[in-house]
């Protein structure tokens, strides 16, 4: 899975349910984002800085929360939880592994922690580390300065390698349960169910046998798989292409459709390049030209017709 931390990608088999994101592995809420759903999830739950989250987090991994986020209901976890600076929990924190918070935590209904409490001092971690070097230069200790300084660059960027699974929600997006923003591409896996009337501000992929319960509003291109149901209007600046056996229950708007002769459209079509008709045959002689212009995969069918 191609990731460009500014697409919103929702993985294979995700559910939305009134208030809840289900879903599997890891997920990650980038900073100033906006969350009217709750998460629950079998990998970890990363949370940004001054990130909003309407309903409730459940892992059954670790959770960590950056500065001056909100948590509006529960937090419950099977590893440790990490809170940053002035986070807010505005329900019951609960977790089964060690707890790490920083300064001018709120937990409103309380926690329950099984292992190690640790509660950070604030000061910044930049001038902690500079204070810490000073102490070792007059020491004379260079050697110790030497590896340190070896980590810090290893280390750079507080980089956190995530699962092959995972959801991700990039910067200053809106997730709500009537209308979603995102500011670049939409991602939708194979076989998800998802909530909400989407505004994308790039392209739109919608992955085979997924339902989108509303609208889909881009300013690039459309692609939805096979067996896909749209529950509402896709309107698009670009191209639409709509694959077999999908439905679609408004109206279809877009720069060229490219539509398959056994899918359904229960609205309008409007196209102002106009509407192509196509068959299974024509997206795979469309694939073949773009690998043979990219030069990809070309050598494994000439080996394959030489058998």
């Amino acid at each position: 899975m191609v990731f460009d931390r500014r697409t919103l990608v929702i993985p294979d088999k995700t559910k939305f349910e009134e208030r809840t994101i289900v879903t599997k592995g890891d997920v990650i809420i980038a900073d100033r984002c906006l969350m009217q759903f709750g998460i629950k999830t079998d990998g970890r739950i990363f949370v940004g800085e001054h990130v909003i989250i309407d309903g409730n987090l459940e892992s059954t991994k670790d959770i960590r929360i950056d500065i001056f986020s909100s948590i509006g209901g529960d937090v419950k976890s099977n590893g440790n939880v990490y809170l940053g600076e002035k986070v807010k929990v505005n329900g019951k924190l609960s977790l089964k592994g060690d707890l790490d918070v920083a300064d001018s935590v709120e937990i409103i209904k309380g926690f329950e922690a099984k292992g190690w409490i640790n509660i950070r001092s604030p000061i910044p971690m930049v001038i902690y580390i500079f204070i810490y070097l000073t102490q070792l230069l007059k020491l004379g200790h260079s050697e110790e300065i030497d590896r340190l300084l070896g980590e810090i660059e290893e280390n750079d960027g507080n980089i956190i390698p995530i699962s092959e699974i995972f959801l991700f929600i990039p910067n200053n997006s809106i997730i709500g349960v009537q209308k979603s923003e995102v500011d670049y591409n939409l991602q939708v896996g194979k076989e998800s169910i998802v909530l909400g009337n989407y505004d994308i501000k790039g392209n739109v992929f919608i992955g085979d046998g997924s339902v989108i319960q509303g609208s889909l509003k881009s300013t690039g291109n459309v692609f939805c798989g096979k067996n896909t149901n749209i529950q509402g209007n896709i309107n698009s600046n670009g191209e639409i292409r709509v694959d077999e056996k999908t439905n679609i229950a408004g109206d279809v708007s877009g720069g060229k459709i490219y539509l398959s002769k056994i899918a359904s459209v229960n609205g309008t079509l409007y196209a102002k390049n106009g509407i192509s008709f196509v068959t299974p045959s024509t997206y795979e002689v469309e694939e073949k030209v773009k690998r043979f212009e990219s030069n990809v995969g070309i050598l494994d069918e000439v080996d394959s017709m030489l058998e």
